[in-house]
């Protein structure tokens, strides 16, 4: 682990970007994020606790942390370890281990040529359960074989033709030399590595025995070597008063307290808040109820939960509330757009939580219990996760029930999501067997039209389409999206998006977002295709039409067709909704 400042990111890249056993570059160097269980001790570090009930429950933790952000040049917030430990010089072209050099501190050097910087294996070695190593260059060089004889010093080269692969040279002191190409195939180091196991993030010895995934050789700057796994809930009432918001920041001694009572009453924290004893000693006992799982709400899941809070009018009481909604301006609905309730979150904080990371792929509700990475080592497991909390606001939107339900009963339509959920069922069967979900014409029509309007409020309200989010609730009894901007800078809460529930805006951008999807610039393969996306988990579904930056998509990408939205030319009754 180092121990000085090396750099810095923001606090939600901890989150998002450069999570725990993530690949950070520092100038020439780079470096992989430690585990939590090395990073500073909260007292130490002075580090905010913040509160999710829910979501406390559900990954079972006692709250969330920030990342650490002490601006301490002394000692340094989130410990690093560097990685990969392979080096080259960048004069001779001599690869190995940065300490051969005499390397211990600083920037690795050659001091036979000056001091010139060593510049980090540009290759590692990666499988799909999280486990990272070194390129393997030797068996590389060697076809599978380990050295012998002369065998030892590697060099590499770039003979600077192109900055193809086939222009990078590895070569031994035995003579024997290959280049590069090939090596990032899926298969490449078939016959030439197995998975080791490691998880320097946890430690330099630390490995996972027996593993069983073939891995393959990516570029350590490459988007697969790290994709985060985030759980998010919104606050909502209760949670989100400021009885629930004071009761946190003095949990661990109310939690346990057996004259709940007197305690409040010593703290004085009636008095200093306003709150009653009452209210007090009601939200503890809520909170306790809801972390024991006896309560009868703790049975629902979080988008039920939200669903029923965002349904009701929530209004602003001056109590330090992260959760306003009120219903939208007179004149809101709209009976062609089939919309039926129009709701303005004016105020709304969002958790956002890292529970693991995977490489290779990003994480799949088929094999998440599979392929997570841990934050932690086993033996010392934190009863915390880091987390951010985000503040913005957005609009609440439902589909007319009785419309939506004739529609979707229709032969056609079923037979048209029945696709995409085949496609989803077969993702579930080498490693569970049973999916989690059926893939409703309902989702996939909610979840396009989400994406419609994300990129229409894009251009017409001024907000990035990176800054906007989904958030999509549907069910049997659920039908509705969040379309909202909460983010850790000012474009969180400008107002801009709870500004497009006035009527003569809604019904015009909406409008207008169907008139988009309705035509896309790849026609007609796009709207003719069969199969589509990662996994085959699209229809008619591009970067053209009504994809987003992946960050604002619950589903990375995945369950979309533009055809259930407005219909495809076969089939012009197909669609939900009718472009004249």
């Amino acid at each position: 682990m180092t121990g000085k400042a090396l750099g810095g990111v923001r606090r939600a890249q901890m989150i998002t970007t450069y999570g725990v056993g993530s690949l950070v570059a520092v100038g020439s160097q780079s470096f992989m994020v430690a585990g939590i269980d090395h990073w500073p001790d909260r007292a130490e570090a002075d580090n905010v606790f913040i509160h999710e009930p829910r979501l406390e429950r559900d990954l079972r933790v006692n709250g969330f942390r920030l990342p650490p952000a002490s601006e301490s040049e002394r000692r340094g917030d989130v410990p690093v370890v560097r990685f990969p430990v392979w080096h080259s010089c960048p004069e001779s072209g001599v690869l190995a281990e940065f300490w051969r050099w005499g390397n211990t501190t600083g920037a690795p050097t050659c001091k036979e040529h000056d001091d010139r910087e060593l510049v980090p294996s540009r290759f590692v070695m990666a499988c799909g359960k999280g486990h990272i190593d070194e390129f393997p260059y030797y068996r590389w060089v060697h076809a599978g074989s380990p050295p012998a004889g002369r065998c030892g010093q590697m060099r590499i080269e770039a003979s600077g033709r192109s900055a193809a692969l086939r222009d990078i040279e590895i070569s031994c002191a035995c003579g024997k030399k290959v280049t590069m190409e090939g090596a990032l195939g899926g298969s490449a180091l078939r016959g030439v590595a197995t998975c080791t196991g490691r998880m320097p993030w946890l430690g330099k010895d630390v490995r996972e025995s027996d593993c069983d995934e073939q891995p393959r050789a990516m570029q350590r700057g490459a988007s697969g070597v790290w994709f985060s796994d985030v759980a998010s809930a919104i606050d909502i009432p209760p949670w989100s008063q400021g009885v629930q918001k004071l009761i946190a920041r003095h949990w661990q001694a109310l939690g346990k307290a057996r004259h709940l009572r007197d305690l409040i009453e010593d703290m004085g924290l009636s008095a200093k808040t306003g709150h009653s004893i009452d209210d007090l000693v009601r939200a503890v006992e809520k909170r306790r109820r809801t972390e024991e799982g006896l309560d009868q709400d703790s049975a629902f899941d979080r988008k039920l939960e939200e669903y029923e809070a965002l349904t009701r009018t929530t209004r602003e009481d001056g109590r330090n509330q992260s959760f306003v909604c009120v219903p939208g301006p007179e004149g809101s609905l709209a009976p062609d757009l089939a919309l039926g309730q129009v709701m303005r979150v004016e105020r709304l904080r969002e958790v956002r939580v890292l529970q693991a990371f995977t490489r290779v792929s990003a994480p799949s509700p088929a094999d998440r219990a599979k392929r997570g990475a841990p934050l932690y080592n086993a033996e010392s497991r934190p009863d915390w996760l880091p987390a951010i909390e985000v503040i913005g606001e957005g609009v609440f939107l439902t589909i007319d029930q009785l419309r939506l339900v004739e529609w979707e009963q229709r032969d056609v339509v079923r037979a048209r999501a029945a696709v995409i959920d085949a496609a989803y069922r077969d993702l579930f069967a080498p490693t569970v067997g049973e999916a989690d979900r059926e893939i409703t014409p309902r989702f996939v029509l909610l979840h396009t039209l989400a994406h419609a309007i994300i990129n229409e409020w894009s251009l017409d309200c001024g907000y990035p389409a990176a800054a906007l989010r989904e958030r999509l609730y549907a069910a049997d009894s659920m039908a509705g999206m969040l379309l909202y901007t909460a983010t850790s800078d000012s474009a969180g809460s400008l107002g801009g998006i709870v500004a497009q529930t006035e009527p003569d805006r809604l019904f015009s951008s909406i409008r207008r977002a169907l008139e988009r999807a309705a035509w896309c610039s790849a026609d007609p393969l796009c709207i003719e295709a069969t199969a589509s996306g990662v996994d085959s988990l699209n229809l008619a579904a591009c970067h053209a039409c009504v994809l987003l930056p992946e960050t604002s998509c619950e589903e990375y990408n995945t369950l979309l067709d533009r055809g259930l939205l407005i219909g495809t030319p076969d089939t012009p009754d197909l669609g939900f909704f009718k472009i004249s």
